[in-house]
């Protein structure tokens, strides 16, 4: 097996009109971008052969991303990932939508699809993988403001940390929540979240991350007004007037953990939660990190349920987020696939 120590990154500039090489250890980073080349010197091979754990992977990022930065992530990356992979294709996004098609044209070529990038880029990538029927086994590399789903597989946050980890080997079959033919691994929301999300300053995103969450929150807060819903489970009916309501495939939202969720990724079940305008200070106690099992779902202001099933009608159309993208509205049909897609996932810390 190669070691990291035994390699060294070259910097040069390139325009390749391939997306890899297929030569041992070398590694095209794109197009149009600057190309960073894993270069083995000389006779590296410490036990006679080079068994890496994988015959080929995918990386996809974000090619809107700054460049400098993303070549230093790259550099990085590449550096701790390539000894165990045999065929190693680096792909740039440049608009969005690549991520999706990039995972639906071609995610079955490969044995493993690394997503370096946030939610969004997880949702596309996920959307992408869903209706395939040998779809990869997937690692997450955070690169995003949140990275909640990541955070539910117990990934660290740090780049070099998390791709160390993925190389653990440790693999999950995650459930993978639709709404309405579309895919999301983490949420499905609407009003107060959509709101937030559709509020936040881009500019304020870029320079304090999930701050910039919650600085929206609470500006959406003082102005949630209540929406009429119908929800429809396999538990039965329920109507009323709510702020917010959220569907969790995942068990974090802005970073924090949501109540009642430390449970298996794969129980095949959806946490149901509805915001009531009584329950405004409780969600900001949970977006402050109350801890959640001082919450009781029981005698609370948030309604809470489990299913499999449930559909969502409002008076009105209203707009849905959906891990942080917002393109679908009500009404919505909502449905666990369970144990659709394999993650690479890290330890829990006890």
């Amino acid at each position: 097996m190669l070691r990291a120590d035994e390699m060294r990154a070259r910097e040069f500039q390139g325009r390749g009109t391939a997306p890899h090489i297929r030569r041992r250890g070398d590694i095209c980073l794109g197009q149009a971008v600057r190309l960073w080349v894993l270069e083995y010197n000389g006779r590296i091979i410490t036990d006679g052969r080079w068994d890496p754990m994988y015959k080929n992977a995918l990386l996809i990022y974000n090619g809107n991303a700054g460049q400098a930065e993303m070549g230093q992530q790259l550099a990085v990356l590449t550096e701790i990932l390539a000894p165990a992979v045999e065929e190693l294709t680096l792909l740039q996004t440049k608009e969005q939508g690549d991520a999706e098609r990039y995972c639906r044209e071609r995610g079955e070529s490969y044995e493993l699809l690394l997503v370096l990038g946030g939610d969004g880029t997880v949702h596309e990538c996920v959307n992408g993988l869903a209706d395939l029927e040998r779809p990869p086994l997937v690692g997450i590399l955070p690169g995003g403001t949140c990275n909640d789903f990541s955070r539910a597989l117990h990934i660290p946050q740090q780049l070099d940390e998390a791709a160390r980890v993925l190389l653990g080997n440790k693999r999950q079959q995650v459930d993978i929540g639709a709404a309405n033919g579309r895919y999301f691994s983490n949420f499905f929301g609407i009003g107060l979240i959509t709101d937030t999300s559709e509020n936040i300053n881009s500019e304020l995103k870029g320079k304090f991350g999930k701050l910039s969450y919650f600085l929206s929150t609470l500006q959406k807060v003082r102005q949630a007004e209540s929406f009429a819903f119908k929800l429809e489970s396999g538990q039965g009916e329920l109507e009323g007037e709510a702020v917010m309501i959220l569907v969790a495939n995942g068990r974090f939202l802005g970073t924090n953990a949501l109540p009642g969720t430390d449970k298996s990724l794969a129980d095949g079940l959806l946490d149901v939660y509805i915001i009531y305008e009584a329950g405004l200070p409780l969600l900001i106690e949970l977006l402050t990190h109350k801890a959640s099992h001082e919450w009781d779902p029981q005698n609370s202001a948030i309604g809470y349920l489990q299913t499999s099933t449930l559909s969502i009608n409002t008076a009105q159309p209203m707009r849905a987020d959906t891990d942080g993208e917002i393109y679908m509205e009500t009404p919505a049909a909502i449905s666990v696939v369970p144990r659709k897609l394999t993650f690479l996932a890290g330890e829990a810390k006890l």
